[in-house]
């Protein structure tokens, strides 16, 4: 477990950054003239069910923490792998969000009996979102 050791040489500025790249890249994605409307479609729901459901802070407050705990653990595996620019830190994040976040919204949604176009929008932000944050924490390295 010696890439725990990284979490105390991270860039707290660059991973701090990175979680704001995040959920910036999160707000546009979903605007309704973005892709919210065809996402809300995918998944069944409406802006009103959407805005009247139930939960609050117990939807945003875990999304954020994992938001957070994205860019931490990213930030620890390129220190540990000694990646030290943004094309190399952008390209490291890229392989891991296809193969760990699009590679569960296919299993998980496929599962399900969601549509592709759910998991391709999902997917899709998770792959920007991550390699963004690849791209901040790799500059800043």
């Amino acid at each position: 477990m010696d890439w725990l050791s990284y979490i105390s040489q991270l860039n707290w500025l660059a991973v701090l950054l990175a979680f704001i790249a995040s959920m910036a890249i999160g707000f546009v994605w979903y605007l309704p003239a973005v892709l919210g409307t065809r996402w809300m479609e995918a998944i069944g729901k409406t802006e009103e069910d959407l805005k009247n459901a139930e939960g609050g802070a117990g939807i945003w407050l875990p999304m954020m923490v994992y938001a957070a705990l994205t860019a931490i653990l990213l930030g620890a595996l390129i220190a540990r792998l000694g990646i030290d620019n943004a094309l190399a830190g952008g390209l490291f994040a890229l392989v891991l969000a296809v193969v760990f976040r699009a590679g569960g919204h296919v299993i998980h949604n496929g599962f399900a009996g969601r549509g592709t176009a759910v998991t391709l929008i999902d997917s899709g932000h998770d792959v920007l979102a991550m390699t963004v944050a690849g791209v901040i924490i790799g500059a800043m390295s």
